[in-house]
């Protein structure tokens, strides 16, 4: 059989595809949640940051993003050489004018397109940190710089065999040793990050975190109520992303095959126990379990089991998933202790549920855990996760610093106060979500 036939044949190539396209619906979902979440005056802005988030990482993906993540030409482990593969070089066809095989058995281009979607929506999650009060043109370029200088090189060391992976030089392997499996060399305690709990959620969420204290809070935040335009529109962006996330679990498995089918499981148990679980503190702290808890407790299911889902089992998912999304509801409130404007709670929902999530895979893998029989392995496994996950809090702090500051300094972050007040949709792009009587789409420039 050829190469040909094996892609055009392949149950796993029409998986993976799939795949690709819900977790490419994510994006324009993820803008639905914020932009309902956001005020009447802003939505658009918020909206198109996912947009923007899409066209601009699409376009380094494609450039240099592939192969800074998963050329072969690694740099100490944390990233890749980006003129390797650059514009997918080598990757699509081969000199005789087939498709190039992937690590899955399928054409390498579907691995391709996949990773595409990850880079776009880990990029997106960070916007919901800076509603409002943000210069569009720097929103842009920032994610292409975040993109190119902290999600790439997050993946390399995750995904493509770097520090953070199973690999012989990766850094669990320096601390616990390695064996062979398979003819391979590899951790004998390989980290467990199935589908980005560091490299998508902690990632971003620690980005949203630094992004927030360096340009500082809105003009009414803690001075007046912030309340969401339209939680229809947030209760339908969460059920996108439910929907989505399909793809971006189980579509991990890179086969259409039972280690597919038990994340999808997991991550509608997981989901399912988060929202009961935010929804549960909801009432005991405030008396009133709410629309906008239900929704936001199913974004904190999903990112929970993210690194987990391949991992646990359904009943520890619903446990991890529980308690994320209890977690995630106390994490909301940190801004208002710290005195941080996290304006759609990225940092209690990303970073608190992501490093949850992280960390309790160490704690519930089936059969590794520390809490589920794995003994003196369970205790290593769960050491090397609480690293993975301190040195992903750590890279993605440090580089979101340097680019924030750099793009204060020369194209500036914030829009003026009067613009801020009367609205960014306005103020940046010339349109309103709604006319002053009620709800028909306004562009200004028309």
């Amino acid at each position: 059989m050829t190469p040909e036939e094996v892609v055009l044949n392949s149950g796993n190539a029409a998986w993976m595809l799939v795949s690709a396209s819900l977790v490419l619906l994510m994006t324009p979902a993820l803008a639905l949640f914020y932009g309902g979440m956001t005020g009447r005056r802003s939505v658009l802005n918020m909206m198109m940051m996912s947009f923007g988030a899409l066209g601009v990482v699409s376009v380094v993906y494609v450039l240099w993003g592939w192969s800074m993540s998963y050329g072969t030409k690694s740099i100490a482990g944390i990233v890749a050489d980006p003129f390797e593969q650059f514009g997918l070089a080598g990757q699509i066809t081969d000199g005789a004018g087939n498709y190039v095989a992937g690590a899955g058995g399928y054409a390498n281009v579907i691995d391709v397109g996949f990773q595409l979607t990850f880079a776009v929506i880990s990029t997106a999650l960070i916007s919901g940190a800076l509603a409002g009060r943000v210069k569009f043109g720097t929103w842009l370029a920032f994610t292409g710089l975040w993109a190119t200088f902290a999600y790439f090189p997050m993946a390399h060391m995750v995904w493509g065999g770097g520090l953070l992976s199973d690999s012989a030089s990766s850094l669990s392997a320096k601390l616990f040793g390695t064996v062979t499996e398979n003819g391979e060399t590899v951790a004998a305690v390989a980290p467990i990050d199935f589908a980005g709990g560091t490299v998508v959620h902690i990632n971003a969420g620690m980005a949203a975190l630094v992004l927030a204290v360096i340009i500082g809070r809105g003009h009414g935040f803690m001075r007046e109520a912030h309340r969401p335009h339209n939680l229809p529109l947030v209760m339908l962006g969460a059920a996108l992303l439910w929907f989505g996330w399909f793809g971006f679990n189980a579509g991990s498995s890179f086969a259409a095959d039972g280690l597919a089918g038990l994340a999808w499981v997991n991550t509608t148990a997981a989901t399912a126990a988060a929202m009961l679980g935010w929804l549960a503190v909801e009432r005991i702290r405030y008396g009133h379990s709410t629309s906008l808890g239900a929704a936001s407790g199913i974004v904190a299911g999903l990112v929970a089991i993210t690194p987990a889902a391949g991992a646990l089992s359904p009943v520890t998912s619903l446990l991890l998933g529980a308690v994320g999304g209890a977690l995630a509801c106390l994490g909301v409130s940190l801004k208002y202790r710290f005195g941080f404007d996290d304006s759609l709670d990225v940092v209690g929902v990303h970073l608190v549920a992501g490093l949850w999530g992280t960390v309790g895979a160490g704690l519930l893998a089936t059969g590794d855990g520390l809490l589920t029989g794995g003994g003196v392995h369970g205790l290593k496994l769960f050491a090397i996760q609480v690293i993975i996950a301190a040195v992903a809090l750590a890279f993605s702090g440090i580089v979101t610093f340097v680019l924030a500051m750099a793009l204060k300094s020369t194209m500036g972050w914030r829009i003026g106060e009067d613009d801020e007040r009367g609205g960014v949709d306005n103020a940046e792009h010339r349109e309103t979500a709604y006319d002053a009587s009620g709800g028909i789409p306004v562009s200004l420039t028309r």
